[in-house]
């Protein structure tokens, strides 16, 4: 399902720990790390979407987390055409998306990367909110940025909003972002960025290992 410009709607998923850092997974097969993402179907919402994606990239469910924000306008990318198949090309250019900020809820325990027989990362951790974006495939890091800019005010604890941690020299257009949780913007979060979490990798009988 492509829009007239040639862009596939989809969903991106920044997920919080209570300490603030992000879930933060290495694509299966590869040496590169991203958040969960995946495409809207015909007739999804983008919440609907998010919500699908949630449980089959990292095996949540909607009771394990809570929506404190989503980006107000979609944030779009366009894919090099070497990355595109070739009865894609000439009329597909790339994603646009909906950014949500999410609270994790439930426990480390209840993700679970093998949710679905095809599954996305083989291991995750917990990063700190300024993800290391020379680790993102190249054509994503500006949408990368521009969504955790525009979602870091509604980050629940107290710091400042500089993005210090975020290594890149990209720097992209500033969106007003759309609260979806009770009550709004929490406040900014804390003054020091959290250390990296263990490493998770998949675990072959079922839910995700500790593998540090």
């Amino acid at each position: 399902m492509l829009d007239r410009e040639g862009f596939r709607p989809n969903v991106g998923i920044i997920l919080l720990n209570p300490r603030n850092q992000v879930f933060w997974g290495k694509r299966l097969r590869t040496h590169s790390w991203q958040f969960p993402q995946g495409g809207i179907k015909y007739g999804e919402s983008p919440e609907q979407a998010m919500f699908r994606e949630l449980h089959e990239e990292v095996g949540l469910m909607p009771e394990h987390v809570q929506i404190l924000a989503r980006t107000r306008d979609w944030l779009r990318y366009e894919v090099p055409e070497h990355f595109i198949r070739k009865d894609a090309r000439g009329h597909y250019r790339g994603q646009k998306q909906i950014w949500f900020l999410l609270r994790l809820l439930g426990h480390d325990s209840d993700l679970n990367l093998r949710a679905t027989d095809h599954p996305e990362f083989d291991a995750w951790r917990w990063n700190d909110y300024w993800v290391p974006l020379e680790l993102v495939i190249e054509f994503k890091r500006g949408v990368y940025e521009m969504a955790l800019t525009e979602l870091a005010r509604y980050l629940p604890r107290a710091q400042n909003h500089h993005n210090r941690y975020l290594r890149t020299g990209l720097r992209g257009p500033r969106h007003e972002a759309e609260p979806t949780g009770p009550g709004g913007p929490a406040g900014p979060v804390a003054e020091k960025p959290s250390e990296l979490g263990q490493l998770h990798s998949l675990n072959p009988n079922g839910p995700v290992a500790d593998a540090s």
